[in-house]
């Protein structure tokens, strides 16, 4: 049978070996007397002297200490930091994970490191506790505490992936967002509207029938957003899912109706003229024969875009103001960025179907007369479904889309009454003459 010795067995052989031959060599001592003619009794005071075999046992302890500290050093050559249960004080930023992926063990250098390291980072909390504090009153409301590098104060609809780099997540960047408020059946005429946008423009449905899967029966729709809450409108979803904020990314917002037919209308052009005449807010031309509520929104032929109008005799006493001016209707408007971050704070959380607002929109563009119109060389046809008002409920012997109605005019009045309250109170607080109030 042969025997394989290791070389740590072989070691520990050797200094037993070494230990016991010091023991021998001293074995006499242990024979020593006091009347020994090697023992020196005339010590000076105060000094005590260790007699050799008290010498002997502490040789023999000390040595027994190494060998006993010696072997277990050598069983456990490496310490797994990951299996020791540190108090998270004394290792606060230590990444373990990463450490587990470099090494299976952890070496003592590498343990060292990684309490140097938390020592450092304890004097970094340290310093913030005092005058080192962030403050950056120029980041957001309630993000002053954060440096202004790490704060990201906008955000976007656009979809990313679960994998890969974020840098490489989109191979296209929309720069327009289009909204519809919609019902499944009009899912005929969505789809045709929602073709006619190319992959500049972000799709958002608000469903307010609670339909959604149903869509993916069109490509289009699998890359869309959607947004589903019952029997709400479309001002009720932009005030909760459009925050400027959330739109930044997009320089036009399109907020439309289901019911609009699109078969002359191209998107990118239309974006062209807006551009080309200074139009911050502004909607396609209405066919004149169809839905016609205002002749500011109906479609000239003969040009491309126009800013002003005239309305029945009294209607307009000032040209430069509503109807005949600085006019868009609420089904088919189209936002620049900047206007739309004025008009979102101007929508009320209680008035749902925007009745009065287009009246109102002038107060967020200056020039109004200027930077508001209508595209009449990219037109629509409204063809006045009323599948909203069939979300209402009967009551009092009244159809659904009666009560609708209702709210409807309750609520420009309300609108307009607020408007004016609130121009009002501002003129009295700036000690300005309310009799040079705009208000409608």
């Amino acid at each position: 049978m042969i025997s394989v010795i290791s070389p740590k067995s072989s070691l520990i052989r050797t200094v037993i070996s070494l230990i016991l031959k010091a023991v021998r060599r001293f074995s006499f001592a242990g024979s020593w007397s006091s009347s020994s003619p090697f023992v020196q009794r005339d010590f000076p005071a105060g000094v005590i002297v260790r007699k050799p075999n008290e010498t002997m046992r502490l040789i023999v302890t000390i040595s027994v200490g190494v060998v006993f500290g010696f072997l277990i050093g050598i069983s456990f050559p490496t310490l797994s930091i990951t299996k020791l249960n540190l108090p998270s004080s004394l290792l606060p930023n230590v990444d373990i994970a990463y450490i587990r992926d470099k090494s299976s063990g952890f070496s003592t250098q590498a343990l060292l490191d990684a309490l140097s390291s938390a020592k450092y980072n304890r004097t970094q909390a340290q310093n913030l506790n005092g005058t080192s504090k962030i403050w950056a009153p120029s980041n957001p409301r309630g993000a002053e505490r954060l440096p202004p590098g790490i704060v990201a104060a906008e955000s976007d609809f656009y979809l990313r992936r679960l994998w890969g780099k974020p840098s490489e997540d989109l191979t296209i960047k929309p720069k327009y967002l289009v909204t519809f408020t919609v019902g499944y059946d009009q899912k005929k005429n969505v789809d045709a509207a929602v073709k006619k946008f190319s992959e500049d423009f972000t799709i958002l449905l608000f469903h307010y029938d609670g339909r959604t899967t149903e869509w993916d029966e069109f490509e289009w729709s699998k890359r869309a957003i959607h947004v589903s809450v019952r029997r709400q409108t479309k001002w009720w979803y932009a005030k909760r899912f459009l925050h400027p904020d959330i739109v930044a990314p997009y320089d036009y917002i399109f907020i439309w109706d289901e019911d609009l037919g699109v078969e002359h209308f191209n998107a990118e052009e239309y974006i062209r003229l807006v551009r080309k005449y200074g139009l911050e807010i502004s909607q396609p031309g209405l066919e004149p024969n169809k839905g016609l509520t205002w002749q500011m929104t109906k479609r000239r032929g003969d040009r491309e875009v126009h800013k002003e109008t005239e309305e029945k005799p009294g209607w307009c006493p000032n040209p430069h103001l509503p109807p005949c001016a600085a006019f868009v209707e609420i089904m088919a408007p189209v936002f620049s960025r900047d206007a739309w971050r004025c008009v979102w704070h101007m929508l009320q959380n209680d008035l749902v179907h925007g009745w009065g607002l287009d009246f109102a929109l002038r107060r967020c563009v200056e020039p109004a007369h200027e930077k508001i119109g209508v595209v009449d060389s990219q037109w629509i046809v409204h063809q006045t479904v009323p599948s909203l008002g069939n979300q209402g409920q009967a009551e009092n012997g009244k159809a659904p889309w009666q009560g609708v109605r209702e709210r409807c005019k309750k609520e420009w009045t309300m609108f307009r009454v607020r408007m004016t309250n609130a121009e009002k109170a501002y003129y009295k607080e700036m000690g300005i003459n309310p009799t040079n109030s705009t208000a409608d």
